[in-house]
């Protein structure tokens, strides 16, 4: 199942406060730049981040879920509104990423 344009606006929307804040669209699925490192990702109309040490000091409870077959787990963001969170978790994931080459 594809994920909705409608779904990835809702995301987009709790992300406007982020700075360089892009997405690609790849096989009707979405993945979500940070200042130009991939983070996150909508897959079947569900948000999800990668699992780095800072976001599982965020939310150490949070659902993991498969993004899609094959894939590694990532954790399942329920709160997209919760712009204090969202800003706290791209950053940890930022930080917590190697530099780009």
């Amino acid at each position: 199942m594809a994920s909705s344009k409608d779904f990835l606006e809702f995301v987009l929307d709790g992300l406007c406060e982020l700075p360089d804040i892009t997405y690609r669209a790849m096989m009707g699925e979405y993945v979500i730049y940070y200042r130009g490192k991939v983070v996150a990702g909508i897959y079947d109309n569900r948000f999800l981040v990668k699992p780095t040490p800072g976001v599982l000091r965020i939310v150490p409870n949070a659902p993991m879920e498969i993004p899609y077959d094959g894939g590694r787990p990532m954790i399942m963001i329920e709160d997209a509104e919760n712009r204090a969170l969202l800003r706290e978790l791209f950053d940890a994931i930022y930080n917590d990423l190697p530099k780009k080459k």
